[in-house]
């Protein structure tokens, strides 16, 4: 019976063995098995090698033309429009008569006043003898000679209003559509036509203060307007001399040239400024850039893993930001895929 019974102990032992022996064999098995399905292949990536290179540093701004002198012409008197004297749409010269208000009612007050002068000149000229003749006091001469100075100020003022209904361009220029016609009666308010001279434009723009010390007068700007294939240049004449508190930012204008008269006032320009060169510089691709809540960051590849890297820029073009810390020169950063990247993930890098 011993023997009976040990034999069956030996079976259950070797039983219960090849049990646990299974189970932590399919166990182990299972452990493998996951772990190779939960790991994600390598995410495939462009990327590019940093390489310092010279960037020709330029911001792109949007800004107005303006003619360089442009009025409204008004009648500095009230009165008839007698004549016009010019056409629609032409060229004046500076000086140039535009159009005649009656002056009737002034010539007839002028005939008057200079009558009354001339009384009191020939007042004066007695009076001045008669003191001489001590046959006047020195306070009755006075008298007539402010007479005769007040009558002669009269006249100046009549011929002056006088003067005024000939309204002439104050500068050489093409003038507008009028809105008068001859027999209107005008004052000071009635709009008669736009007088604008155009030869040479003003091109006015702002620029942000951080570049505000790097803008020079007499310096050139580049720039295009809508729907005109020409490229065109001008001059900076004038800076504001502060930066303005609510937007931060600087008034710049320059002067162009328009003798071909492609160029509106009122339109847009789109404007290239050139802020001079940087040498050395590291420039990436814009599309590596990944705005974040306190600032902007990259992704560069770091022995087979995507690693996240803060960075702060200077300027940038359509294709190209420059850097000026978080990367050096040697370090190949992620051009593509970085919005599905996180730090430290696996990545199969291909450089452009």
């Amino acid at each position: 019976m011993k023997i009976k019974y040990i034999v069956i102990s030996i079976l259950a032992i070797l039983l219960g063995g090849m049990i646990v022996y299974r189970i932590t064999k399919n166990k182990s098995e299972n452990e493998k098995g996951g772990d190779k399905k939960d790991k994600k292949p390598p995410i495939a990536v462009s990327a590019v090698v940093v390489k310092p290179q010279d960037f020709s540093n330029s911001i792109s701004l949007s800004g107005s033309i303006e003619a360089n002198e442009q009025i409204e012409i008004h009648s500095e008197v009230s009165g008839i429009v007698e004549n016009i004297s010019f056409t629609e749409g032409s060229q004046v010269s500076k000086g140039q008569v535009l159009l005649k208000v009656n002056d009737v009612e002034l010539r007839a007050q002028l005939a008057q006043a200079k009558t009354k002068e001339n009384l009191a000149s020939e007042n004066e000229r007695r009076a001045k003898l008669l003191l001489q003749k001590e046959a006047i006091s020195q306070e009755e001469y006075d008298i007539a000679s402010a007479d005769y100075r007040t009558m002669k100020a009269q006249t100046q003022l009549i011929q002056a209003q006088i003067g005024k209904t000939s309204i002439r361009a104050p500068f050489s220029g093409k003038i507008g559509l009028r809105n008068i016609s001859p027999g209107t009666y005008v004052t000071p308010t009635t709009l008669i036509a736009n007088l604008v001279s155009s030869n040479q434009l003003k091109i006015t723009f702002s620029i942000p203060e951080k570049y505000a010390s790097q803008i020079t007068k007499g310096s050139e700007i580049k720039f295009t307007v809508p729907n005109v294939t020409d490229k065109f240049t001008a001059k900076i004449y004038a800076l504001e001399p502060g930066i303005e508190m609510t937007t931060r930012t600087m008034k710049i204008r320059a002067l162009t040239e328009n003798s071909s008269g492609k160029l509106l006032p009122g339109t847009f320009a789109n404007i290239e400024l050139a802020l001079g060169n940087i040498k050395d510089a590291i420039i990436i691709p814009t599309e590596a850039i990944i705005p974040i809540q306190d600032g902007k960051k990259v992704f560069i590849a770091n022995k087979g893993h995507a690693k996240e890297v803060k960075v702060e820029t200077l300027a940038r073009t359509d294709k190209d930001v420059v850097i000026t810390s978080g990367l050096k020169a040697g370090d190949t950063v992620l051009t593509s895929g970085m919005m599905s990247l996180k730090d430290e993930a696996d990545i199969k890098v291909k450089i452009k």
